[in-house]
């Protein structure tokens, strides 16, 4: 198979090699010179240590790995068929079974549940800088979307106007106040805005914040991602601000109470500390306990955010989770990552999100089969199309009904973002420009908006246009697929529209093989 990515340079760790010939299994130059001046991983790291472990410059990009995996979702294709329109009421005909007509909404929840005008939502975005510089364009986007948005985890925190009581629990957290009341703004009943909760969070009482503070129906407990199998982590330049980190709780390296470690930034070699979360263990008492207490403290929903971890863990999460009746579990495959991890963990730890979707659905099927009602499911992992979220819905129908997008979404609130900035600066690059130099001509959907809001147009940043306009993209996107597979609800998107594009992939999926699917039926019409 070979090697699928080069190791010891990458653009999003800013290193490179020399020669045009690499050892594929090391990434090292085949002839490595003394004297050289850069720079690959193993150069720069000889200097800069573990800085290099990290995407850069951190917190103001976003990264997202690209190992090529034996076995994606582009070994998919999605069935087209000349007849039928599932989902259409009555009998349908070419006047009713037009693409526009496919219904893209759905919803999830045990009982109470939460519906959303596409089957997409945020991934968690949490204490990191470009969730907290961009959460205005996130959250109103999201918001007159029709999509749910997932606050992650550690906002309160590292919020610094944080204020605890004498027990050591949040009293007042602005930053938490601030994301919550900017969402609900623009909420229109369609998604909603969930809060993640990690170890950290537990202990700071931030259940018990926005319970009685906000009265949030939802509450997500996280284990993990599909970026690492380490908890949560941000950077922070200021020594002082690392050493309220830690008071606060959080580990934080290097330790800057060391008195080696200040010296060594107030020389100027250490430039920035990594804020860390703890690993969570989980145990079935403990889970369902936990699941117990937040339904007490009056949360209606309950969702679970899990990573790449092994077979044994999906099958935890998957069997704690119908036991303890969740509403939703995302379940996010390798590679994922918005930037924040480090990249080596990003692109060489866990399970791929296509195998994983697999192992999902065959162990959705067994607890069913056992008498248990499955949780809905979220997938999550690197998708960016209508095409990816079709094909994560189909194959694992019934029990997957939306997929979880991190970069995909973050994208369009940045571009929104710097094209409002672009326009008063006067400077909008030519790919932007050509379509005019007013938001009315570059935004394609800004009118429709206008017509909704109006006057309340001005109160909608230009990220969360952006945002809309990029959902819109997927909605008609989706719908023509959906009618191409005369699918014209959701929930009639079934495994049967899928084809394997090899065997390989037929195998892990148990998608059929393309020369095998339909054949039965196909051959029974040539024998009339």
């Amino acid at each position: 198979m070979g090697n699928l990515r080069r190791p010891n340079a990458n653009d999003a760790t800013g290193t490179f090699n020399r020669s045009r010939n690499v050892v594929p299994m090391s990434g090292l130059c085949s002839r490595c010179v003394d004297g050289c001046k850069g720079g690959c991983e193993v150069w720069l790291a000889s200097f800069r240590g573990r800085e290099v472990l990290y995407p850069q410059p951190f917190g103001e990009i976003t990264a997202g790995a690209d190992k090529n995996y034996p076995v994606d979702y582009s070994h998919l294709s999605i069935q087209g068929y000349a007849r039928g329109a599932k989902g259409l009421e009555g009998e349908a005909s070419p006047d009713e079974a037009i693409f526009s007509n496919a219904d893209t909404t759905t919803e999830y929840g045990w009982e109470k549940k939460v519906k959303m005008l596409i089957p997409i939502f945020t991934g968690a975005l949490g204490s990191t800088e470009i969730a907290r510089r961009n959460w205005e364009h996130f959250a109103v986007g999201a918001a007159i979307s029709g999509i749910t948005i997932v606050c992650g985890e550690n906002v309160c925190g590292v919020d610094p106007e944080l204020e605890l009581d004498s027990e050591g629990k949040v009293k007042k957290s602005p930053e938490m106040d601030r994301r919550i009341e900017i969402y609900r703004r623009f909420h229109e009943g369609y998604g909603e805005i969930l809060v993640q909760m990690n170890v950290e969070d537990t202990r700071l009482g931030v259940a018990e914040y926005i319970a009685s503070k906000h009265n949030l129906e939802t509450i997500e407990l996280k284990w993990g991602q599909g970026a690492k199998s380490i908890g949560g982590e941000i950077k922070v330049k200021d020594i002082e601000r690392a050493i309220e980190l830690k008071k606060r709780g959080y580990i934080v390296l290097p330790d800057p109470e060391n008195p080696a470690i200040r010296e060594a930034y107030k020389r100027g070699s250490i430039k920035e500390f990594e804020r860390h979360s703890r690993l969570g263990f989980v145990s079935k008492e403990s889970f369902l306990e936990e699941i117990d207490r937040l339904r007490s403290i009056g949360f209606k929903r309950i969702t679970l955010k899990t990573g790449a971890y092994s077979a044994v863990d999906l099958a935890m999460a998957l069997r704690f989770g119908a036991e303890a009746k969740l509403d939703l579990i995302t379940i996010d495959g390798a590679p994922g990552g918005t930037g924040m991890s480090p990249w080596p963990m990003m692109n060489e730890w866990g399970i791929p999100t296509f195998y994983l979707e697999s192992l999902t659905y065959q162990f959705c099927r067994k607890l069913e089969e056992n008498g248990f009602r499955v949780p809905d499911i979220a997938i999550a992992g690197g998708f960016s199309t209508e095409d990816g979220i079709f094909k994560a819905i189909a194959m694992g129908a019934p029990y997957v009904k939306a997929v979880c997008m991190g970069r995909a979404l973050m994208i369009p609130g940045m571009v929104g973002k710097n094209i409002g900035k672009w326009l008063k600066e006067g400077s909008l690059p030519k790919n932007v420009s050509k379509y005019g130099d007013s938001v009315e001509e570059i935004f394609v959907c800004y009118e429709e908006l206008r017509d909704k809001y109006g006057s309340e147009i001005k109160n909608i940043p230009l990220g969360a246009v952006a945002m809309y306009t990029f959902c819109q993209k997927i909605k008609v996107g989706l719908q023509q697929l959906m009618a191409g597979s005369r699918n014209f609800k959701i929930s009639t998107i079934s495994r049967s529209d899928l084809m394997a594009l090899t065997e390989e992939a037929a195998k892990i999926s148990g998608i059929p093989y393309v020369m095998e699917a339909y054949r039965e039926e196909a051959e029974k019409i040539l024998e009339g």
